[in-house]
């Protein structure tokens, strides 16, 4: 089974985790629109990535795992907009390539690898401790949203079975 495990945003990544092992991580396709060269997400690129790396796949062995993001608190109301946007142009492209979503609050993944009240890094640490045969591809700091959709990824693995 192939999951695709993502961590939604402008700096997010995209896992695939082939029967637990990283197959690629990628980060978030991104564009620059405007007068001003701000960033979005790239949808066409998006589409593009998955649809070369589940092409041998069939559907029902593919599962979409997205981080279910929501508004948080102190965030302004452009970049909250943004991301938003983000979240829903991923949940688009999963949904016109008819592939299985499944959505993850962010505590509850962070709790199951004991990252809840942790630095944004520790993530990269966990990441790194259960898949060491990658930890190249996670030795930069900003690394950190690729380790994000491992963990989202791994943690639907480990527990979707279960549910």
């Amino acid at each position: 089974m192939l999951i695709i495990g993502i961590d939604p945003g402008i700096s997010g990544s995209i896992c695939f985790l082939e029967d637990g092992i990283i197959n690629d991580v990628l980060e978030m396709p991104t564009m620059t629109e405007g007068k001003k060269n701000k960033k979005q997400v790239n949808g066409s690129q998006i589409y593009n990535e998955i649809s070369l790396r589940i092409k041998t796949y069939e559907k029902k062995n593919i599962k979409v795992v997205i981080e279910q993001v929501s508004a948080m608190p102190g965030q302004g109301v452009t970049s909250m907009f943004n991301f938003g946007q983000s979240f829903g142009i991923l949940k688009g492209i999963c949904s016109a390539m008819q592939l299985p979503i499944y959505f993850v609050r962010p505590a509850k993944w962070k709790k199951y690898f004991n990252l809840i009240n942790s630095e944004k890094d520790a993530s990269r640490t966990r990441a790194i401790e259960i898949f060491p045969y990658f930890s190249s591809n996670l030795s930069k700091k900003k690394d950190c949203n690729k380790a994000d959709a491992i963990l989202i990824a791994s943690y639907f693995h480990e527990t979707y079975k279960n549910e």
